[in-house]
């Protein structure tokens, strides 16, 4: 009897101090709120503006790429205009490409080569990719152009009059390598200079369309604006390239940039 009883009360102890859950009971009324999916966004769909959209891209800079407040403060003292006419634009080209040059090129790309990666930070396109294009292009007819000059048989220098050596050795000649002495007598780098290349774009007017922020303002040779000039008339090879072939931008870089240079 002593023992049952000490097992009843053992039991009876054990049910006090266990733990209930009341959420596992069969009779449980409890009810777990459950979260809603909804496949609705909370957030509001940006409203594209219809006046942007109807705008070139060249002239504006999207919302998406402009920040909410400029981290730097803004120096009045090193504010720069750019050219926002198209007309102005368009005299330009034809200066520089003749009579119809204003439609050689598409409207985008026509500002695009003549935008430097420093104007807007970069966000409207930037002609870097242009620029490498055209150089080597103008780098190649260059090349042709003293192979075939007519100052190539003044420039070979030999030793003896009768074109042969100390030891009696005779050089091979042919007709296509008498130029070869041009290359190494004037090296590409020398003709193409950036000075010079931008003489050549500021005649054109390139200076007054040209889309760029100097550092400093008040100094354009300090600011690098041979480079400028330079690299932008190489984009402007580039972009003929890309939109009128090879034959049309290797024969703008004869008639419009060598030949001012003197090489034709």
């Amino acid at each position: 009897m002593a023992t049952k009883a000490a097992s009843r009360t053992l039991n009876s102890f054990t049910r006090r101090a266990r733990p209930s859950c009341q959420c596992l009971g069969p009779t449980s009324t409890r009810t777990i709120p459950l979260r809603q999916i909804s496949a609705s966004s909370n957030r509001s769909e940006p409203e594209y503006e219809v006046e942007n959209e109807s705008r070139p891209r060249w002239s504006y800079t999207p919302k998406a790429m402009q920040a909410p407040y400029s981290i730097k403060p803004k120096d009045p003292a090193k504010a720069w205009q750019c050219n926002s006419d198209p007309v102005l634009l368009d005299q330009f080209y034809v200066r520089f490409l003749g009579r119809g040059g204003d439609s050689v090129l598409t409207e985008d790309v026509k500002w695009l080569a003549v935008t430097h990666k420093s104007f807007d930070q970069g966000r409207r396109g930037f002609n870097d990719r242009l620029a490498f294009l055209g150089r080597r292009i103008i780098n190649l007819q260059a090349t042709i152009a003293l192979l075939h000059s007519p100052i190539a048989t003044q420039t070979q220098t030999l030793s003896a009059a009768d074109g042969k050596d100390q030891l009696d050795r005779e050089p091979f000649r042919h007709p296509a390598l008498e130029g070869l002495a041009n290359l190494t007598n004037t090296p590409i780098s020398v003709i193409l200079t950036k000075q010079r290349l931008a003489q050549l774009g500021t005649q054109a007017g390139l200076r007054e369309v040209l889309r760029w922020k100097p550092k400093m303002p008040e100094s354009m040779e300090k600011s690098g604006i041979d480079v400028v000039l330079t690299s932008t008339l190489y984009a402007i090879v580039g972009a003929i390239s890309l939109q009128r072939g090879t034959e049309a931008a290797n024969q703008v870089t004869r008639e419009k940039i060598l030949k001012p240079l003197g090489l034709l």
